[in-house]
């Protein structure tokens, strides 16, 4: 445990030393910041892919050096991390590029249909309530986070922002960090947020959360010794992970083309179908039922991760299931691990030396969502994978929630999309209250 925290310590150490100097190359040479090495999505795509090659063939090679390192930090961390790197240096740039759109719009459906076709509903749902009582303590830990840290951030001054634009931009944050993008939004205009302000709330809302969820799939590649802490029962997650295992192992099989292409016209397929449905449903609830917007239920991007993840569902009822024996769920972690990097890719850590007090008041309030979490945790005794997937679910949402699920085994990751749908339909209205104690605080 301890040999793994000091990895950990000296990973962050080395890209702290790379962000100070890559600051100090562009001080010194005038080069604006925002100019990457590379700018082509094609191009920056061979280097995430490549990235993403060199970590696996690493994570496998006989090197005692690779096994002792990959044995406390999780591959898919780096799959993450070194991205970040990347951009951090401005060889690639996450600012233009559409790769992230691509992946969290096509990649992601298309991995959940993937994901959910060998799931088991019924083990699922044998989990338990601890998956929803851990979720509701990180929305409450959000919800009580925001006025304390900013009670704390303005009794020490660490924000050079009036009040009165501080609480109101810190909404979004809150918007953000319960349900996502559209609940995001929805706090900008609630509160009157004005433009600038906000860009800088994304950039600590991105960036924060960013760094939790390395630390989240850090505490996956150790989640025996973490449950070991928390005095957990895991046996319900073990019992479903090793059902699935065993299902895949039954019916595996050397897939040729034809199930290959099965297997992308299942995945594919579904996904335009959840476009199209989406483009449909959108307008008609927005003309029809505004009033329903409240429920991010007028969020393209809602209906696309819904309308997949039924879809994937449905079809774990039919002969289809039977292609997890060709890859399907292989496949669907590669589109996964695309995602993951291009996550990665879009966090730029020195965005916060610009602004360090912002930073510092955004890392507050997340680790008051840490601690409520935790103890709950510690209280009920439930297992980290309730924890992390129930946080991230929060945070993150749709497009990372099965991220980090999946870093605890691949067929786990529809539980985090079942959770971060639940944070979509919550997530205005406890940010609205959020932002109402922040209001009182200030």
């Amino acid at each position: 445990m301890q040999l793994s925290i000091r990895l950990l310590k000296e990973i962050i150490f080395i890209q702290i030393v790379i962000i100070f100097l890559q600051k100090q190359f562009f001080q010194i040479n005038n080069v604006s910041e925002s100019t990457a090495l590379f700018s082509n999505d094609a191009t920056i795509l061979g280097i995430l892919i490549l990235i993403l090659a060199g970590i696996f063939y690493a994570e496998k090679s006989p090197n005692k050096y690779f096994k002792k390192f990959f044995k406390y930090v999780p591959g898919l961390l780096l799959c993450y991390f070194v991205p970040s790197i990347f951009n951090s240096l401005g060889i690639i740039s996450a600012e233009d590029s559409n790769l992230y759109y691509m992946a969290s719009r096509y990649l992601l459906p298309a991995s959940l249909v993937l994901l959910t076709l060998s799931i088991d509903l019924k083990s699922i749902i044998n989990l338990g309530p601890k998956a929803i009582i851990m979720f509701l303590s990180g929305t409450l830990g959000i919800v009580i986070g925001g006025p304390i840290s900013l009670l704390i951030a303005s009794y020490f001054g660490l924000v050079p922002i009036s009040p009165d634009e501080l609480w109101r931009g810190l909404t979004t944050v809150a918007g953000s960090w319960i349900g996502g993008g559209a609940n995001q939004a929805a706090m900008k205009e609630m509160f009157n947020v004005n433009d600038t302000i906000f860009s800088s709330m994304i950039t600590v809302d991105v960036i924060v959360a960013n760094i939790w969820m390395a630390f989240l799939l850090f505490g996956a590649g150790i989640n025996k010794k973490m449950d070991n802490w928390l005095k957990a029962d895991s046996s319900a997650i073990t019992t479903l992970k090793n059902k699935l295992i065993n299902y895949k192992k039954k019916n595996q099989r050397i897939p040729s083309l034809t199930d290959f292409m099965v297997i992308l016209g299942i995945a594919f397929g579904i996904t335009g179908i959840a476009h199209f449905g989406a483009d449909i449903i959108t307008p008609y609830i927005e003309s029809n039922f505004p009033s329903l917007t409240k429920f991010s239920l007028t969020s393209p991007f809602f209906w696309l991760i819904v309308i997949a993840t039924t879809g994937g569902l449905f079809l774990s009822f039919t002969k289809f299931r039977k292609y997890e024996g060709a890859g399907a769920s292989t496949i669907g972690s590669v589109f996964l691990y695309i995602l993951v990097a291009t996550i990665g890719m879009k966090m730029d850590a020195l965005a916060i030396l610009d602004n360090p007090g912002l930073f510092i008041l955004g890392a507050i309030w997340m680790l008051i969502h840490i601690v409520l979490l935790l103890s709950v945790a510690k209280f009920i005794r439930a297992p980290f994978f309730f924890v992390a997937v129930g946080s991230q679910a929060n945070i993150g949402g749709a497009a990372s929630a099965p991220v980090v699920a999946s870093a605890f085994h691949p067929s786990l990751a529809p539980v985090g999309v079942l959770l971060a749908v639940l944070g979509y339909a919550v997530g205005t209205y406890a940010a609205w209250l959020c932002g109402i104690l922040m209001q009182f605080a200030s």
